[in-house]
This record gives C-alpha cells, sequence and structure tokens, in this order.
C-alpha cells in the first residue's frame, strides 16, 4: 500500500450537495484521494457511500460542489466527455455484476471488444493475464451461476482491470461472503493495489476488511466525512460517531435519532 500523501490528489470532492425528492444525502461532503492512495469509506446504511462512489465516477451529478479527478472537473464535463473519461476507472459491484448470459472469459472480454481494438489474439492473453492476477485458473468457460459467490467477485475485479485502469472503485466486496471468502478478497485487494499501482477507494460496512486494506479511513455521517484519518489512528478514535460504530453497539450517537 501506499502512505505517502502526495501534493497534488487524484480525486477530490469539494462541498459537495445532492438530494433525491428532498431527502439531502450529501451534504457538503469534501474528501480528497492522493495518487496511489487506499481510502475506505465507512458509514452506516443510507449515509451515501455508495451515492459518493457514483459522484467520483460521474454517474450522478451534484447539485452543487465539484469532483475533480486527474485535475478534470467532472461537473463541467459533457456526457459524451464523461463516457471517455470514465476509461480511468475500473469498477467492481456488489455481487460482481457479471452478465449470466456470458462465460467469464466473455464477460472479461466484454470492455475489451467494446473500448480497445485489441485483435482476438490480444484479447485471449489479456483476460489470461487478468485471471492470473486474481488467482482464477480454468474457469474460462463456466458460468457465473457456477461460481461461488467469492470467486464471482474476483472475476469481477478481473473484469475491472482488463482497462489498466488508473483508479480501482469496489462497492461492498465483501458483503454477503463467509469470512474465509472475505479474507480472500481483502488480501487480493491489497495485492491488487500493491502490483497495480492503483489509486483505490473501496465502500464497506466490513471493519476488519476495512483496517485490513486502508491506507486511510473516511467516515461518512449525515451526509459529511466525520472523520478521515491513518487506518491505525482511525482505530483509536474517541470519536463517539466512531466508536460507535468500530464497537458495532446499539447504544450512541448513531442511534439516537
Amino acid at each position: 500500500m501506499h502512505p505517502s500523501i502526495k501534493e497534488v490528489p487524484m480525486i477530490s470532492l469539494r462541498d459537495v450537495h445532492k438530494s433525491f425528492n428532498g431527502k439531502k444525502v450529501l451534504d457538503g461532503l469534501s474528501i480528497e484521494v492522493a495518487r496511489g492512495e487506499t481510502l475506505v469509506i465507512v458509514g452506516g446504511s443510507g449515509t451515501g457511500k455508495s451515492v459518493t462512489l457514483k459522484h467520483i465516477i460521474g454517474l450522478i451529478r451534484p447539485d452543487s460542489g465539484h469532483i475533480v479527478v486527474a485535475t478534470e472537473d467532472l461537473c463541467c464535463l459533457s456526457s459524451l466527455e464523461l463516457n471517455r473519461f470514465r476509461r480511468l476507472f475500473g469498477m467492481s459491484f456488489q455481487e460482481g455484476a457479471l452478465f449470466d448470459s456470458m462465460n467469464v472469459f466473455e464477460n472479461i472480454a466484454f470492455p475489451l471488444r467494446r473500448h480497445t481494438h485489441k485483435t482476438e489474439g490480444e484479447i485471449r492473453d489479456r483476460v489470461h493475464e487478468c485471471l492470473d492476477l486474481v488467482h482464477l485458473d480454468g474457469v474460462e468457460t463456466r458460468r457465473p451461476s457456477e461460481l461461488s459467490g467469492g470467486m464471482r467477485r474476483r472475476v469481477g475485479f478481473a473484469r475491472a482491470i482488463s482497462l489498466e485502469p488508473e483508479i480501482l472503485l469496489f462497492d461492498e466486496p465483501t458483503t454477503g461472503l463467509d469470512p474465509v471468502s472475505s479474507d480472500i478478497i481483502a488480501n487480493l485487494i491489497v495485492e491488487m493495489d500493491e502490483r497495480l499501482n492503483t489509486t483505490t477507494v473501496t465502500i464497506t460496512h466490513d471493519m476488519k476488511i476495512a483496517f485490513k486494506i486502508a491506507d486511510r479511513i473516511a467516515m461518512l455521517y449525515k451526509g459529511k466525512v466525520v472523520e478521515a484519518s491513518p487506518a491505525e489512528e482511525f482505530r483509536a478514535s474517541e470519536n463517539p460517531i466512531v466508536r460507535q460504530f468500530i464497537e458495532g453497539r446499539a447504544d450512541g450517537p448513531l442511534t439516537e435519532d
């Protein structure tokens, strides 16, 4: 991992506000992610974690504020420019979000065929390279329904890195997995981060995973970042909101509203 913070952030969210049907989800959220850093965003359900991730990739536009990625202000880009800009990103959704009608090879080859001019031989080599990176062998012809939950996540990772992105986004990568599978996924995220030198943003409820993979952890509460600090400082935080979340207690500020 890459604990040193460099001067120019790769991702910067500045005073971002977003409401849906009159309900405020993000309320002046500000956070920066350094180039090469692994940031984990935590928080309870409905605190805006997934909405934040969708802002970073330009799937949602803020009501006000700015999202700057690699010096580009996403708020100023057209839809066509945004589509091109998303080539910087690789995103792995919950459950892998694979095409059930395609086998593993076709799933990973899909973005390569759609966004590159690679030959079929080059695509085959890249698919095998990506599967090797996620430690999957001999599954190319299998359908997602034939794989375990952990294996589907790893195929999703392989597809996410197929276009060699600079930024990786992971949406709840261990949800629904048993503890052993979750630990395998966490180890894989750490390994991918170190081998690919990407800037990585992960959202999760799982504090064990968060502490394992993060350079820095940010906690969302009521649409804002209430704490953002290196993982070990976050673990020792005396912020009552952070403490209740880490300890998983029913009593505290998170449940007083």
